[in-house]
């Protein structure tokens, strides 16, 4: 593998294995689970999470047919469900590469149906049920529940699974998601007594599975952040799945330089040194997808011990303040999630001092930054965006 000089992610495989065995034992035996890999698996690399994950779940659940299609391209041939809308121009896709669509309206599904029909085949769907999220899916009502029928009778797709998402399941007042919850299972009755079985019917997410709701019961639950290690809120219990984040985002100091007294750093010349200060460059930006808005107030780790960012985060570098690390020098480690030592910058607080989201933090570093991966602290292969390969994995 080519070496890495500027930053890259360190992808610890045996913290996804851990997180995806501490959520199946929190879930009863006959309920299985589908892992969320979209956003490229939350920025850690949708098909290596993807293998890793495969002994633990019934399939995958993405956000867009491209990326379902990767997938299928990387050998993975468990059940693969979108969970956004796909567009009628893209059927004959989802029935050659089997990827279920979540579908809503009647009249998507006839279409849908009619292009199975004519390729010879019959095509996979699951319903997205609106009840309260009030981002799509269907109301959870009896005109909704005479068009399933209506759907179901079709001759060209197989109702296979129904879903709907909770917006407030990772809160500590549960009404919202009790309220949720059981307007999902009046809509499953209410097909029901038109005949109409649902084979996979699933709800929970990644708060309702560390949190045992009441929806784990279902068929199928879908695991996303808590596959990569992160808990959803700071209100979701902590005490039932011990969570493992599977990230590190590791770099180098570049140059150290000293600069005297109304000495000013980065643009805007935001920080003016009231001493003689050593500053060491660090090759990461927001072109990286570490955040502009850490400017000023984040801080990394070198040699075990904070380094406070000073000025502002740049496109590509910025400057950190290694005055009382006297031992730092240039090709030093540098840790902007992680742990070194003692210390350790989880995603949570760069989350908060920047007045972020884990999930976005995650998500967003760039296609710049290789991700490495790593079993047993062993690197075992390797993610380069530029040249849109996989080192190892068997996936050449």
């Amino acid at each position: 593998m080519k070496p890495y000089s500027r930053v890259y992610a360190a992808i610890n495989l045996d913290a996804v294995t851990a997180n995806m065995k501490a959520m199946r034992d929190n879930l009863p035996p006959s309920t299985a689970m589908m892992g969320v890999v979209k956003t490229d698996g939350y920025g850690h690399g949708a098909v290596p999470v993807a293998r890793t994950i495969d002994p633990y779940v019934e399939g995958y659940a993405v956000a867009s047919i491209d990326e379902g299609i990767i997938l299928r391209r990387h050998g993975i041939r468990k059940m693969i469900l979108i969970l956004g809308v796909t567009h009628e121009s893209r059927f004959e896709e989802l029935v050659h590469y089997d990827i279920r669509p979540a579908m809503f309206r009647y009249e998507e599904v006839r279409k849908l149906s009619d292009t199975a029909v004519k390729m010879g085949k019959k095509a996979n769907i699951h319903l997205a049920v609106d009840t309260g999220m009030n981002r799509i899916g269907m109301k959870p009502d009896e005109r909704s529940a005479d068009m399933v029928y209506r759907m179901s009778r079709l001759g060209g797709v197989c109702i296979e699974g129904m879903f709907t998402h909770f917006a407030k399941a990772d809160e500590l007042d549960k009404t919202a998601y009790t309220a949720q919850y059981r307007a999902y299972t009046d809509f499953v009755d209410m097909l029901s007594a038109r005949d109409v079985t649902i084979p996979i019917r699933h709800c929970s997410n990644s708060a309702g599975i560390v949190e045992s709701l009441e929806s784990n019961g279902l068929d199928m639950v879908r695991a996303g952040i808590s596959i990569y290690g992160l808990y959803p809120s700071d209100e979701v219990g902590r005490d039932a799945v011990k969570l493992m984040p599977a990230m590190e985002l590791k770099s180098f100091i570049t140059y150290i330089k000293t600069i005297e007294p109304g000495d000013q750093v980065s643009y805007g010349g935001t920080f003016v040194a009231d001493r003689t200060m050593r500053v060491a460059t660090i090759p990461v930006g927001y072109g990286d997808g570490y955040l502009r808005s850490l400017s000023g107030k984040g801080s990394v780790l070198v040699r075990g011990q904070r380094a406070r960012i000073l000025g502002r985060v740049c496109m590509d570098q910025f400057m950190v303040d290694v005055t009382d690390i006297p031992d730092a020098s240039e090709d030093d480690k540098v840790t902007l999630i992680g742990r070194d030592g003692e210390e350790c910058i989880s995603v949570e607080e760069l989350a908060e001092i920047s007045g972020g989201f884990h999930y976005e933090i995650i998500c967003g570093i760039g296609k710049r930054v290789p991700r490495v991966y790593l079993r047993d602290n062993r690197i075992i292969g390797k993610k380069d965006y530029f040249n849109d390969i996989y080192e190892g994995f068997g996936y050449m």
